[in-house]
């Protein structure tokens, strides 16, 4: 029993090492991303329906640790049609695919309008090939100006490439 346990225990240990090893969440890595946000299950106090679109740029900078630079355009219901730049880090948990985000944006709507919005994100990474992903999440962004009306939550789908450097 102690030697099947014991070869039990390397086998583990030598399969952890081959997926530390071809982890596709490894530093040195390019990202490039697009998503589709709203889709009618984004909620505001000001309006009842967005649709967005957001690309992304990043760079993995350590293993597990991605930090990116977004573009965003939002256009829907009464709102304001809204341009974001902005900021944002994601943390990806290897075993399973999950990454949790944070993100800083700064919001433009027309002449009147503008907001600096801390956000965070809950998503998973499902590997289509080798480097292509699909990437639901499911976001919040916090408003300082006017929490009630501009803060939201939603979901959206993304398409994310990492690409080795």
């Amino acid at each position: 029993m102690m030697i099947i346990a014991l070869t039990m225990a390397v086998a583990a240990q030598a399969q952890y090492y081959y997926q530390k090893s071809t982890t596709p969440f490894h530093s040195d890595k390019y990202f490039i991303g697009a998503s589709l946000s709203g889709m009618d299950l984004n909620y505001s106090g000001n309006e009842e329906l967005k649709i967005g679109v957001q690309a992304q740029l990043g760079y993995m900078f350590f293993d597990n640790v991605l930090g990116y630079a977004e573009v965003a355009y939002n256009n829907g219901g009464d709102a304001p049609h809204t341009t974001t730049v902005g900021l944002g880090g994601r943390y990806y948990i290897e075993q399973n695919g999950l990454f949790l985000g944070a993100k800083v944006n700064y919001v433009h709507a027309n002449k009147s309008y503008d907001d600096l919005m801390p956000g965070v994100e809950v998503g998973y990474s499902f590997f289509l090939s080798r480097t292509v992903t699909l990437e639901p999440a499911i976001y919040y962004n916090q408003s300082f100006k006017n929490h009630s009306d501009y803060s939201n939550i939603g979901i959206k789908v993304g398409l994310g490439i990492y690409l080795n450097d």
